[in-house]
This record gives C-alpha cells, sequence and structure tokens, in this order.
C-alpha cells in the first residue's frame, strides 16, 4: 500500500512513518512545518533521520493542507492507497486563545482532505484523534462506547470532535469507505536511538517534554497544576503511552484494513489502561536521569480532572495491537532524545 501522511514530520508523523516503512508500506509524507523543524533547505530534519534509520527515501511535499491546488497536486502526481492525516494545531491552551485558527486548520483542513481523497478514490482513511473527545470522563476505564462530545472544554477537543463526526457521517453516506478513528491518550518517550522524539516550539504544552526540560536545565522548575484531586498523591493521573506504541497502532489499523477489505467505521483507543500521577512520572524521569527534578504546586487549570485512563482491549482484539512499554522505557528513551537532542533538532 502506497500511504499519504499529513503531519508527518511532527512528533507523531515521524515516528509513524518510521514504522510504516519498517512494516513495508510506501510513504509520502507532507507537512507543514506548524509543529516541526526543517534544515536550511527546508527538509524536515525529523524525516531525515527516519530515512537514516530505515534506509529508505521518504518522498516530502511542504504543503498545507489549507491549500487545495497544492493539497490536489500531490494526488494527482501519486496514487495512493490510504490516507493517515495527523496534521492539526494541537495545543490545548492556546486553542482557547486561537479559537478560530484552530476549526480553521483542523476542521476546515481535513474537510479539503478528505474531500480529494473522494475525488481521487483514496477511500482508506486513518485519523488522528483524541481522549479529549470523551470530555470529562462519567465512568473509567473510559471504553469506545463512552459518551463523546459533552462537556469538552477547548476548541482543541472539538475540531477532534467535529472531524470525527463528519468521518462517521461520511462513513454511513459512502459505505465503501475504510475509516478507522484513533483516540490517543498521552503519548511520551522518544525512538529508543535517540533521533527523533518531541521538539516543541517555546514552553511545552504536554508533561513529559516540560519536566525533560527541567531536568536538563533549560526550564527552572515544573509547575504542578493542583494537588488536591481525589487520587492517591493528590495530582492528575492520566494514561501515557510510548510514542513508538502509539506509532505501530497506525500501522495495525492499515493491517486490519488490507486483511479485511472492507471494515467501515471503526474506533480504537490507544492508550496503556493504566494511570499515573504527576509525581510518579516525575519520580520515573528522575530515576532516568539520575537528576532530581524541583516542583511547585498551583492551582489546577480551567478543566482539569483528577483521573483519566481507558480501555484498550478493543485494539488488542481487533488490532492486534497492545502498548509493549511501560513506564520505564517510556522515561528512558525520553531521557536519551533530550540528552543527545538538548536543543530538540535545532542542534542538528
Amino acid at each position: 500500500m502506497h500511504v499519504l501522511v499529513t503531519g508527518a514530520a511532527g512528533f507523531i508523523g515521524s515516528h509513524t512513518v518510521l514504522e510504516l516503512l519498517d512494516a513495508g508500506y510506501t510513504v509520502t509524507a507532507i507537512d507543514n512545518f506548524a509543529n516541526s523543524i526543517p534544515d536550511a533547505e527546508g527538509h524536515p530534519i525529523s524525516l531525515q533521520r527516519v530515512s537514516k534509520l530505515t534506509g529508505k527515501e521518504i518522498p516530502f511535499k511542504k504543503v498545507d493542507i489549507l491549500n487545495v491546488a497544492d493539497l490536489d497536486d500531490v494526488f494527482k502526481a501519486e496514487k495512493f492507497d490510504a490516507v493517515i492525516h495527523l496534521a492539526a494545531l494541537k495545543a490545548v491552551g492556546e486553542s482557547s486563545q486561537k479559537p478560530l485558527e484552530y476549526y480553521t486548520n483542523n476542521v476546515t483542513g481535513s474537510i479539503n482532505l478528505v474531500t480529494l481523497c473522494r475525488k481521487h478514490n483514496v477511500k482508506n482513511f486513518v485519523f488522528s484523534s483524541s481522549a479529549t473527545v470523551y470530555g470529562p470522563p462519567k465512568e473509567l476505564p473510559i471504553t469506545e462506547n463512552s459518551s463523546t462530545g459533552a462537556g469538552i472544554t477547548n476548541p482543541y477537543g472539538q475540531t477532534k470532535y467535529i472531524v470525527e463526526q463528519i468521518l462517521t457521517d461520511l462513513s454511513i453516506a459512502e459505505p465503501d469507505w475504510n475509516i478507522v478513528l484513533l483516540r490517543y491518550f498521552n503519548p511520551v518517550g522518544a525512538h529508543p536511538s535517540g533521533l527523533i522524539g518531541e521538539d516543541p516550539k517555546g514552553i511545552p504544552n504536554n508533561l513529559m517534554p516540560f519536566v525533560s526540560q527541567v531536568a536538563i536545565g533549560k526550564l527552572p522548575v515544573l509547575k504542578v497544576f493542583g494537588n488536591k484531586f481525589n487520587t492517591p498523591d493528590g495530582t492528575g493521573v492520566r494514561d501515557y503511552i510510548h510514542i513508538v506504541d502509539l506509532a505501530k497502532g497506525h500501522v495495525s489499523a492499515l493491517d486490519r484494513i488490507q486483511k479485511l477489505g472492507k471494515i467501515g467505521r471503526e474506533v480504537y483507543n490507544l492508550g496503556t489502561g493504566k494511570g499515573y500521577s504527576v509525581l510518579e512520572m516525575v519520580a520515573a524521569l528522575e530515576k532516568a536521569s539520575g537528576r532530581k527534578i524541583p516542583t511547585e504546586v498551583t492551582v489546577p487549570r480551567p478543566g482539569d480532572v483528577a483521573t483519566v485512563y481507558c480501555d484498550p482491549s478493543l485494539a488488542a482484539k481487533n488490532l492486534n495491537w497492545k502498548a509493549e512499554f511501560g513506564l520505564e522505557e517510556m522515561c528512558r528513551d525520553l531521557w536519551n532524545w533530550q540528552t543527545k537532542n538538548p536543543n530538540g533538532f535545532l542542534s542538528a
């Protein structure tokens, strides 16, 4: 299968491209560098390193999914069998300050992409969704049947929910599509080689890149948002998943489409099914790095809930996928990436 990957140069994209190539898929990559770093010639450094790891060339085009003409040219140039759609603006906090930009990029961009898929008869589609579509969980663990759309606290989560709805309605109206919605929990870590990893621009939005930047001395202290939650140590509990496991989930989704030929629309949680608190994550990175990480407790953020973790058993059953890496490997690989790339890809 020849797969078009959007947002291919980002954290999840680069790891997914690597796993696709290792599994024997052919990949064409597009990205607009909203969340990633190009070199002086405009090639994504992350994908150059994936080429190095796999020994395979990756055709790349700098394309923004809001630019329909450029996107159409990509479809005209190649015959794709499937699309993995990862391109999105992704900072939860920023989405509340820039809702229009988020809705335009994430929703309109996705409609552009799906419309061109239909035009060029590419009906196998894997969408990068998020656990945020569930809103505050009514019961734990979260299953794929848990309610979605109610109580979502930020525009980022809303955009993922809206695109899920669009794809669901499309699959009902046009049953010849195969659509897989992958709801990610909290991806962390890096490729064990230390060559690719998460490289947030500016202050990290996610916990673990922040923790590792404090550990290496780039940031002075980790702010812990609340320590009075109803959890064992009072700090928020989340389901963290190693980025390599998450990337392999996309390969498993395509494998299922290839094997069955017709699946309609399916939804899967990608998580470990186990929650860790903020303080447990900090302790694990302290162990991996051998360094003390200073923390400072501050007030919870609006909409923060105490505990979120999923039941990933449906993915185990249907996709033959389950997370193989635990907390120790997540922190080991994150620290390896951080020490080898103290300034992310820019140190290249």
